[in-house]
């Protein structure tokens, strides 16, 4: 099912972010500033993806 990988980084800190976005941050397993995860390329990543992209560089 998700056979592509996306590898998601956090470039700009969420610190004045809204609440849930954050809250999308910590789900999506981004805690700390430039750390990487990788991730299957699902629609409810994807929709991760869009509510928070501001913050992130997403590489396929």
């Amino acid at each position: 099912m998700a056979d592509k990988m996306l590898k998601i980084t956090l470039v700009k800190s969420p610190i004045g972010a809204v609440p849930k976005h954050k809250k999308t941050l910590e789900a999506m397993g981004l805690t700390k500033m430039h750390k990487t995860v990788t991730l299957g390329d699902t629609p409810a990543v994807r929709g991760q993806i869009q509510q928070v992209g501001y913050m992130l560089k997403v590489e396929e």
